[in-house]
């Protein structure tokens, strides 16, 4: 049984902290969890591995643990400053935000990352193709400031080390003993929602068959797991042919209109090692009878104007 959950100190798009006891479930034991996608962090901060490796393309993110794990009463300590009236308005918020397109300066980045997450809408992590962070202003009464999961997340960073590489140098970095999850960008439900514009790059279907070709590679040939998460859709069900898949049924917490937010039917699909056994239905099968209903974060399909 799990203990109480921790919170990631930032709003995600997609953030796992509904679903980690059923990712920690499928997690088989490992002396290393590896994520290539570690986006807010909720599963590192819900499992209880001896070591990690959380890697994520968005070098503003990975700037940002890097500094938490370093210096964390500083760093804490000049965040909570934005934290207070004068910085909640919207000419404010649009000003700093040109700052942190305009500055250089990692430990300023970092600040206003934060910054920038609690007090735009709906937390998005957004860039323009020109790499320009272009959230709007979220309008929020009285953003929160995560004092406390900051000063968690640090104290439990000590265990890991952060990059930002490619997913695929993530991959070649594993060993026998590790286990891989990854939670890519989804795969767009319709051919009208596009993939989430992420670190100025794109996830597209070439990345999620480069994905799937990996993990399939990477269990059968080397022996090291891999779990991955994603929409429950034809698409994906073919690209991970050869795993054993259980099936979630989430509602959506990020979305254009909240009123027409609806549960969705997510997968993950585990890719066993050679040599293990699982205890799950057999390869390529779908738990269809026994899907889970959860209330929780989803990943966002479409844009938002800025």
């Amino acid at each position: 049984m799990m203990q109480k959950k921790n919170r990631a100190f930032l709003k995600w798009a997609g953030g796992k902290y509904s679903l980690v006891e059923h990712i920690q479930a499928r997690l088989p034991q490992a002396n290393k969890l590896i994520e290539p996608f570690v986006g807010a962090g909720s599963v590192f901060l819900n499992t209880q591995f001896s070591r990690y490796l959380l890697n994520d393309i968005n070098p503003d993110l990975i700037n940002l643990y890097n500094l938490l794990k370093a210096q964390p009463d500083a760093l804490i300590n000049d965040i909570s400053t934005f934290f207070s009236p004068r910085y909640n308005e919207e000419a404010m918020y649009y000003n700093l935000r040109e700052e942190f397109n305009a500055t250089q300066d990692e430990y300023y980045r970092a600040i206003l990352f934060v910054y920038l997450n609690r007090h735009g809408y709906n937390g998005l992590c957004r860039y323009s193709l020109a790499g320009k962070f272009n959230v709007p202003f979220g309008r929020y009464k009285k953003p929160y400031f995560p004092e406390h999961e900051m000063f968690f997340f640090a104290e439990k960073s000590q265990k890991a080390t952060f990059t930002c590489l490619p997913f695929e140098k993530v991959f070649s970095r594993a060993r026998k003993g590790n286990v891989i999850y990854c939670d890519p960008p989804y795969a767009p439900i319709s051919k009208t929602a596009a993939f989430t514009s992420y670190a100025a790059r794109s996830f597209g279907q070439p990345s999620q068959e480069k994905l799937a070709e990996l993990a399939l590679q990477t269990s059968k040939k080397r022996g090291i797991p891999v779990l991955i998460s994603n929409h429950d859709l034809p698409f994906t069900r073919h690209l991970y042919k050869g795993a054993d898949f259980s099936m979630l049924s989430v509602k959506r917490s990020i979305s254009q209109n909240g009123a027409t937010r609806k549960p969705v039917d997510e997968i993950l699909a585990f890719f066993p090692p050679s040599a293990m056994k699982t205890a799950g239905n057999p390869v390529g099968k779908v738990k269809s009878k026994n899907a889970i209903k959860v209330m929780g974060h989803h990943k966002k399909e479409q844009s938002v104007k800025p």
